[in-house]
């Protein structure tokens, strides 16, 4: 298999963010005393700064989410990859502005505010953001670092 050319940083950046604003599922890695190492998928809302995710507020993700707002994420398959490291900062339901949690349930199609089941929200801000393909697009994967788009 012949690899294609190694993308520039505009091409990668423009091929980012339309993955970031039409995929809709993510994994989730976190890491904490409550819970240990976790990863899940979960859906998401891209505001073009932030991912909104919710999960139960007892999960282990969100236990760990809690106890420590450092998270990963990741998009798409092994051969178009975007990994995120970010920050997560919990959003109560009832302090979610009702036209985010909207958005949200039109968007994944998933609407935790209509649940019996304590949920939380939480709001991530990406601090970097790398994307690659192939072994060729290791050297440039950076897209984002301390939490500003390179470019």
């Amino acid at each position: 298999m012949t690899a294609a050319p190694p993308r520039g940083l505009a091409e990668r950046l423009r091929d980012t963010r339309a993955k970031l604003e039409s995929d809709i599922d993510l994994w989730v890695a976190t890491s904490g005393p409550p819970g240990g190492v976790h990863l899940v998928p979960l859906s998401y809302l891209w505001d073009g700064s932030t991912f909104l995710v919710s999960t139960p507020r007892a999960s282990v993700t969100g236990r760990n989410l809690l106890a420590d707002g450092r998270v990963r994420l990741s998009l798409g398959p092994t051969r178009d990859v975007v990994v995120v490291d970010g920050v997560a900062e919990p959003v109560d339901i009832a302090g979610l502005p009702p036209e985010a949690g909207d958005a949200f349930a039109d968007r994944t199609g998933f609407d935790p505010r209509a649940l019996d089941e304590p949920y939380q929200y939480f709001l991530i801000r990406p601090r970097r953001i790398q994307a690659w393909r192939e072994a060729n697009e290791l050297r440039g994967r950076d897209l984002m670092r301390d939490g500003a788009w390179l470019g």
